[in-house]
């Protein structure tokens, strides 16, 4: 199947895939050739994409996700790849998230930040 990944900065991935694999605010979800017309809110997490050349491990922060006549379309706010994650950053975002959870548990934006931090440090890890 036909696989187009962009960011608001670039079009990220371009190509043929077996499997494709994402989060949606529902949960993950997994794509192969063929499948059923498809359209869905992406949540922070990480995606992954069998290319021909092997796998490619993205961390992306919210979007959405469209199939269709076996072409899979993903528009994310925000996804890099693993060599273009600078870890050291994201352990800052990190505890910078961390430290505003701890002062208010029900601050939605600050989980989501910290949820992203942590998403990027594990995509950086797999490569």
């Amino acid at each position: 199947m036909q696989v187009e990944l962009v960011s608001p900065e670039a079009v990220l991935f371009s190509g043929e895939c077996t499997q494709v694999v994402t989060r949606t605010v529902d949960g993950d979800i997994a794509f192969l050739d063929h499948h059923a017309a498809f359209i869905g809110a992406l949540d922070i997490g990480q995606t992954q994409l069998w290319a021909t050349d092997g796998v490619v491990t993205l961390a992306l922060n919210r979007g959405f996700v469209e199939v269709s006549n076996n072409v899979v379309t993903i528009l994310s706010d925000a996804a890099y790849a693993a060599d273009e994650i600078d870890v050291a950053e994201a352990q800052e975002d990190l505890e910078a998230a961390r430290v505003a959870v701890a002062a208010d548990a029900d601050n939605d934006e600050a989980k989501a930040a910290l949820e992203w931090a942590e998403t990027r440090i594990a995509v950086a890890g797999a490569a």
